[in-house]
């Protein structure tokens, strides 16, 4: 008789899940494949208001991870406002590079997402596609500082535009620069139906909706 596989997380816990949220592991269960048992986490996740299940086995490579500690997010609300490199006005390249930091999913890169577009924004109003990885950002940093502090989110949203206030005020101080950046339109289906795409694979492939 097989044993139970010791797991990283325990039942009860608030766990992240990249690009999906804040999530609490509700059940460790065991499934039937091919003959073989699979265990699998049950993860509710608040935002979406639903369950998925993913197998403990792949866990760490979807950058499933628990939620960090006070002091860490403390950390990652003051990165909002430190100075940094400007991100480049080649606005694909800008989209891509932000949608790989948000898979990897770790709070100093969404931070730096958020840091990133609010900057962005203050230079040049944001495609439509970047507007929406920029709100999807916000939201997640917001709910794990929310639920790392203990603070609830109306709270932590203040405290995160306290934050981004003064960078928004340096950016606008600073001469504007021409940006080669007016075909933001035109690729937009183009990374939408990709980023559509890759998020029905990922689907397939590691959660299911709970009956």
């Amino acid at each position: 008789m097989p044993t139970k596989p010791k797991t990283e997380f325990s039942v009860n816990q608030k766990i992240v899940y990249p690009s999906q949220g804040v999530g609490k592991i509700t059940e460790i269960f065991k499934k039937e494949f091919n003959g073989e048992p699979v265990y699998y986490y049950k993860i509710y996740l608040e935002v979406s208001d639903m369950y998925v299940m993913v197998p403990v086995s792949k866990a760490q490579s979807l950058g499933i991870r628990a939620t960090v500690s006070a002091k860490e997010a403390q950390h990652a609300l003051d990165m909002i406002s430190e100075e940094f490199e400007p991100p480049t006005s080649d606005w694909k390249l800008r989209y891509q590079m932000n949608l790989e930091l948000l898979k990897k999913g770790t709070i100093e890169d969404i931070a730096s997402i958020v840091r990133c577009l609010y900057h962005r924004s203050k230079v040049k109003e944001l495609p439509i596609l970047e507007r929406k990885l920029y709100d999807n950002a916000k939201k997640l940093l917001e709910d794990e500082i929310a639920e790392a502090m203990g603070k609830d989110s109306k709270e932590v949203e203040a405290m995160l535009h306290a934050k981004l206030e003064p960078l928004g005020a340096r950016i606008e101080k600073k001469t504007s620069v021409y940006d080669d950046d007016d075909d933001d339109d035109e690729f937009g289906d183009e990374l939408d139906n990709s980023k559509e795409s890759e998020d029905s694979d990922d689907s397939d492939d590691d959660m299911e909706d709970d009956d």
